[in-house]
């Protein structure tokens, strides 16, 4: 089992509307950067787990806790023109972007808000506080993991 960080805006979809969604699951998509799709299609799997950041919180934050629950396939709001995803160069037959589906596990107990990762050793060498990291998909070690979910507690 591999660890990801999966960043959202909290006004577009925020960790709540994960968990009000139907069996708390959602099609992870609309990432339109080629690193990150590579990600989606090849690399979360099945099982994996994810820590929901919500990008433009006041302040930034880890909201909660979701599980891969089905791998990469073809983002459907490419293929649709009515959607903000829309890409009229991806064609269907050889889908340009991918998304997966996510299980929302569990709020946190109190979000982890971007300042106190900053400021926690442990992370120190975490990518989402990396110069220059702004991937909307990162992989998170195991031990980063673990100190999240425990900053969560605090």
């Amino acid at each position: 089992m591999r660890h990801w960080l999966l960043k959202t805006e909290p006004l577009l979809f925020s960790f709540d509307d994960l968990l009000a969604a139907p069996r708390r699951t959602t099609g992870w998509g609309g990432v339109r950067n080629y690193q990150a799709r590579n990600l989606l299609r090849d690399a979360l799997k099945k099982g994996d787990r994810a820590l929901i950041y919500h990008s433009n919180g006041d302040p930034p934050h880890v909201a909660g806790e979701a599980e891969v629950v089905r791998e990469g396939y073809p983002d459907p709001s490419q293929f649709d023109p009515g959607d903000d995803h829309f890409d009229p160069k991806s064609p269907p037959d050889a889908p340009r972007w991918f998304q997966v589906d996510v299980r929302a596990l569990r709020k946190l107990p109190k979000p982890v808000p971007l300042p106190l990762i900053r400021a926690t050793r442990a992370l120190e060498k975490m990518a989402l506080i990396q110069r220059g990291q702004r991937l909307s998909v990162q992989e998170v070690s195991p031990a980063e993991y673990q100190v999240i979910l425990a900053l969560a507690k605090q």
